[in-house]
């Protein structure tokens, strides 16, 4: 470990991060002020949730990039994945002056060296999952620090949670194989099936990538995955075949052992459930029984980490665990409460995979039975649209009414289909019968302002910008008030 970049000890270490809005970039930054670096930043000049808590940890940060924002003290330049060393002025400068420079999932990499690291990895769950370890392992006698990919409330609303250096949970995106550069001791897998088709083509592309990362733990590493979910569980049973030194431990319904799942439905307003290997039921706050299987997973993390240390979980151990579960409240842009107005209830979810939409509605609708659900989807990126159109069209049979818009483009892909969001929607009216379509988001206000009543559940899901008509329709109403 010598050879790193990233030194072991960071107090005073200088470092420059270019894209450090961006939220894996903000959160590390965070997790290297908590282990003394002394960071500046450059981003664009829009504001972003970021901001704020890159102004609660007195980061310099410059609204443009230019050469002249590389102190003469900086030791090492971070950047994100959308800045190229050949095109940003301050990466050029930095190669000009020698100073070393890491992508940011390099740079994670490496942190992830300094510490005991476990990667949660997956298609879906993985934020929501990672959320939840947190707030266990912040309620046990573990010393740890957490990153996700989005703000947890548990974590008083920062992406990151500082905890200890001896163990580090982080969120792992599989998109271009970023995760390759994590050095998990233990790796938790939600879920593997196809997806970022601009990258991943095929189911055995991305399985192969899947493959890769588990192939990263050492012997006597372990892999926690999820046996409800087919692609995880043929992971598991191939790499089985090729490294049988690693420990398998599953979770779910599907699952033998302690971790066996059983979903027992919804009661007072919280998702109740069991596992095999545990006294009690278990109790959470958010919807859907996808969110009972993510549970299961960070709790078998969790008691995982307790048992590296030499601790067996007793029965006030496990009441910690219970109490820190139904304390969790969601993330940002997951199942995300906006706000109620006038008898409206709106919820924001990130949901933008066609199985993330159906277990997410399922949910939804599981959880507030007696309210009419009205769905509002962008779909994200060409290439995912039309290689899971038929997908996308089945995926809202709980909703009651769906509104689907325009796709939200990414600058990432390259597509020269003819697949539109109007093609989405043609395909969704043949399996739904109240489905609508306005191109631009906000063309669907005037509409939920007539067709919204009291006792509805109004929901924006996506990785676009629709949130903002969630919001719309909230203020509208409180207008009306």
């Amino acid at each position: 470990m010598n050879d790193l970049l990233l030194p072991e000890n960071l107090n005073g270490f200088r470092i420059h991060m270019v894209g450090i809005k961006g939220t894996g970039m903000a959160a590390f930054a965070e997790l290297l002020v908590s282990r003394g670096a002394v960071l500046t930043g450059s981003d664009v000049p829009e504001i972003f949730y970021t901001d704020s808590i890159l102004s609660a940890l007195k980061i310099p940060v410059y609204t443009s990039f230019n050469a002249r924002n590389l102190g003469s003290d900086i030791q090492l330049v971070i950047h994100s994945s959308a800045y190229k060393k050949d095109e940003n002025p301050e990466l050029k400068a930095a190669a000009q002056r020698q100073i070393p420079v890491l992508l940011y999932t390099e740079a994670l990499g490496e942190f992830s060296q300094r510490s005991f690291s476990c990667g949660i990895a997956g298609v879906h769950g993985k934020t929501t999952t990672t959320g939840i370890a947190g707030t266990l392992v912040k309620n046990l006698p573990l010393d740890c620090s957490v990153l996700a990919g989005s703000v947890i409330s548990s974590f008083d609303n920062h992406c990151t949670l500082i905890g200890g250096n001896k163990y580090f949970i982080a969120e792992t995106c599989e998109y271009q194989r970023h995760f390759m550069s994590f050095r998990p001791k233990k790796i938790l897998l939600t879920s593997i099936e196809s997806d970022h088709q601009d990258y991943y083509p095929t189911y055995e592309s991305i399985l192969s990538a899947f493959m890769q990362y588990i192939d990263l733990l050492p012997q006597f590493g372990e892999l926690i995955y999820c046996a409800d979910d087919p692609g995880a569980r043929e992971a598991a049973k191939m790499m089985f075949s090729s490294r049988p030194d690693i420990i398998f431990t599953g979770y779910g319904v599907e699952a033998t052992g302690d971790y066996q799942l059983e979903i027992k439905g919804i009661r007072n307003e919280r998702l109740v459930f069991a596992l095999k290997g545990f006294p009690g039921d278990f109790r959470m706050r958010i919807p859907g029984r996808h969110n009972a299987r993510n549970a299961a997973g960070a709790i078998a993390l969790a008691v995982s980490l307790l048992r590296e240390e030499g601790i067996t979980p007793d029965f006030p151990l496990i009441g910690k665990i219970r109490e820190a579960l139904e304390s969790f409240t969601g993330s940002r842009r997951r199942t995300e409460i906006r706000g109620e107005a006038a008898g409206v209830l709106v919820i924001d979810d990130y949901g933008h995979h066609p199985t993330a939409i159906r277990t997410t509605l399922e949910g939804l609708k599981e959880f507030y039975p007696g309210r009419r659900l009205v769905v509002d989807f962008m779909s994200h990126t060409y290439t995912r649209t039309s290689a899971l159109l038929e997908e996308f069209a089945s995926s809202f049979s709980s909703a009651d009414e769906v509104i689907l818009h325009k796709i939200y483009a990414s600058a990432r892909e390259t597509y020269s289909g003819n697949v539109t969001g109007r093609t989405l929607f043609e395909a969704t009216k043949a399996k739904h019968k109240n489905a609508h379509y306005f191109e631009k988001v906000l063309d669907a206000r005037p509409y939920l302002n007539e067709t919204l009543k009291p006792g509805d559940l109004f929901v924006t899901m996506g990785a676009g910008d629709n949130w903002h008509l969630g919001d719309a329709v909230l203020e509208d109403r409180r207008n009306r008030l």
